[in-house]
């Protein structure tokens, strides 16, 4: 019967048969009843019941339920059957079908109760089929972990500046430097482009080739198909956004040798790093959601900006700023911290050292 080890809280009634047999066995052989029932560690006054139920022939567990007076009518469930026949192909859900019955006026009843006078019925809803489960899409291969060789960039609004709502922004995703910002009355491929110009000249990449490449942009000379081989100067992560997926967007990038990764639809987590910053540029200086000029607004993120890089400690870097980061800088400083806290701990031990020793001579 597969018994062993602790008998559980609810047996059928061949298992419950073969204990009892056990037992009387043991019994006739001359033990206890409480011996017996320690060694099997089950309740006596269990056997007990059991041995009633036997001589009864109930062994057998009833049906659970009973009959509460909350109980579900014949009369309701066939409305619940009847709803399904008509209504399910429609709503498609069990909560949906249990608000269509109310709605018609016909049956009032929870959505948990359709589903198992449903599933009573052997009948089951089609329902949405559920999305397949995606995979984020690696970077390319010639992508190196250093700064100005990956950017993150996104939106975001401030409501109470109607005038100039949209702020843009590009965050490098190793060095965690907030490169460029603008605010804009719209949101179109104009604005990404005005937005990689201000970030590349802030950065010193906007050579004297990329200026030519733009300046011709509009001429047979300045073949985007041409840059298709040429290594990429850095890799633009978004999301999928009218602005970024845009025919014209993508020709700047091109022009501007910048590769382009989208991330998942649905899921900010793939731009993680520029979902963050303005996280915390709105958590931490909430005074720019009640602004309702447009200078005033551009000049409060601008002098942000540059507190975020040159003041601010960033934890995911190790606590230096992303000026440090991005210049190289981080892993010198991050050095001298270990290098100071081993000094200091060195010193403390001489001190308590030095000083016990003299607390013990006076003594």
């Amino acid at each position: 019967m597969g018994l062993s080890g602790l008998i559980p809280a609810r047996v059928n009634a061949a298992a419950k048969t073969l204990l009892l047999c056990v037992i009387d066995d043991a019994v006739d052989a001359g033990w206890s009843l409480s011996r017996i029932c320690g060694l099997l560690e089950v309740d006596r006054q269990r056997v007990w019941r059991w041995h009633n139920r036997r001589a009864a022939d109930t062994l057998a567990d009833r049906a659970p339920g009973g009959h509460p007076t909350h109980g579900l009518l014949d009369c309701e469930e066939a409305e619940i059957v009847a709803l399904y026949e008509k209504w399910g192909d429609i709503d498609g859900s069990h909560r949906k079908l249990a608000h269509r019955g109310s709605y018609l006026e016909r049956v009032w009843v929870s959505p948990s109760t359709v589903d198992r006078v449903l599933a009573r019925n052997g009948l089951s809803l089609k329902g949405d089929p559920r999305p397949a489960r995606s995979r984020k899409k690696p970077w390319p291969d010639w992508c190196e972990w250093r700064p100005n060789q990956l950017w993150c960039w996104d939106g975001s609004q401030f409501e109470r500046c109607i005038a100039a709502k949209y702020a843009y922004g590009i965050i490098d995703i190793v060095s965690r430097k907030w490169i460029a910002t603008i605010l804009t009355s719209e949101a179109t491929s104009v604005q990404a482009r005005v937005l990689f110009t201000k970030a590349l000249a802030a950065e010193g990449l906007l050579s004297d080739e990329i200026r030519w490449r733009l300046d011709h942009s509009d001429n047979d000379e300045c073949d985007i198909d041409d840059l298709d081989d040429e290594v990429p100067l850095l890799l633009a992560i978004s999301d999928n956004g009218t602005e970024m997926r845009a025919k014209h967007t993508r020709r700047f990038m091109a022009l501007c040798s910048i590769a382009q990764h989208f991330g998942r639809p649905s899921t900010p987590t793939d731009q993680a790093w520029i979902e963050t910053l303005w996280g915390h540029i709105k958590g931490e200086h909430p005074h720019l959601l009640a602004i309702t000029d447009p200078g005033t607004l551009a000049a409060e993120l601008e002098r942000i900006r540059i507190e975020y890089n040159s003041v601010r400690l960033h934890e995911s870097i190790g606590y230096v700023t992303p000026d440090d980061e991005h210049e190289g800088r981080g892993d010198k400083i991050r050095q001298a911290r270990r290098d100071g806290l081993a000094n200091a701990a060195h010193k403390r031990k001489i001190w308590h050292r030095t000083h016990r020793n003299r607390q013990d001579d006076n003594t």
